[in-house]
């Protein structure tokens, strides 16, 4: 018999086999993790902040070295989630995210290819949103932005699209930090966009832009994309950062808010909105 008495050692079968189902389901919670593959080299930045929004919901995070992705591309086979994060790839020497994404197409293109086939999600986020658009992964391009200026201020969005990231999702207060973060694509692309609902994010004029007396839209995108999805919306990519947005207390005008809500004898969240996107993903995997 497996489990019997055993009473040199004090345990009994009933103690054996709930201590055994206990580890099985152990295993089971660990397993079910969505496992997350965070791109990390020269010059990308926000890998630690990124991870740790994803370990908030109850993803498990790696930052992985693109050099090591080259040199394994079957390590994408474990992973659920792809994530390009922000920062200044190769400095933006020659155009943002465009050596980086020449990497990625070269090197990782059938890889990649065969990790979307499943059913993953990615996002690019910023800097990672200019690499997956310059290495052919969504269409359009990100440029300069309309004031030629480098900007860095928090942004309102609404939700225009259908994607897992955005579930349940209606608008959000996020910030910016980009020179070169104007979507741009031809008529046509655009036109495509619409008719496939992948126009995810839009720039409006909502409470963040109000409190400041901020434009809506901080860097003339056309049709005032904050961001867009591909493959039946499972990757996304958006050039403001929800991972900078995941508390309350991140929030420009929070103490601010803090008195209002105080006053009214309202109860503070703890929460900032960017933090949904990355609970959706994980959630997503839950349903599956």
């Amino acid at each position: 018999m497996e489990y019997h008495m055993t009473s040199s050692l004090g345990r009994d079968k009933s103690e054996l086999s709930s201590r055994t189902l206990a580890s099985r389901h152990k295993r089971i919670v660990e397993t079910a993790k969505p496992r997350v593959m965070i791109f990390s080299g020269y010059g990308l930045n926000t890998e630690d902040e990124t991870k740790s929004a994803f370990e908030m919901v109850g993803a498990t995070a790696d930052i992985v070295h693109i050099n090591d992705i080259i040199a394994r591309p079957a390590m994408l086979d474990k992973a659920q989630i792809v994530v390009f994060p922000g920062g200044f790839s190769y400095g933006d020497d020659t155009g943002s995210g465009k050596a980086y994404a020449n990497r990625v197409k070269q090197h990782l293109g059938d890889a990649l290819q065969k990790f979307l086939a499943r059913d993953t999600l990615a996002i690019g986020i910023c800097n990672g949103f200019q690499i997956i658009t310059s290495a052919d992964i969504l269409p359009g391009a990100l440029i300069a932005n309309d004031s030629a200026r480098y900007i860095c201020r928090w942004v309102d969005l609404e939700v225009s699209g259908n994607s897992p990231w955005l579930t349940g999702i209606k608008t959000l207060s996020i910030p910016i930090a980009h020179g070169e973060g104007k979507y741009y694509a031809p008529a046509e692309t655009l036109a495509k966009l619409k008719s496939e609902n992948a126009i995810a994010l839009r720039y409006i004029k909502g409470e963040t832009a109000g409190h400041f007396s901020l434009p809506a839209n901080p860097n003339g995108s056309l049709e005032n994309i904050a961001g867009i999805t591909g493959y039946n919306g499972r990757v996304l990519g958006l050039m403001p950062h929800p991972e900078r947005a995941v508390r309350f207390t991140q929030l420009p005008h929070w103490t601010y808010l803090k008195e209002q809500l105080t006053r009214d004898s309202k109860e503070l969240p703890t929460e900032g909105s960017g933090l949904q996107i990355f609970r959706n993903a994980v959630k997503y995997f839950s349903q599956i």
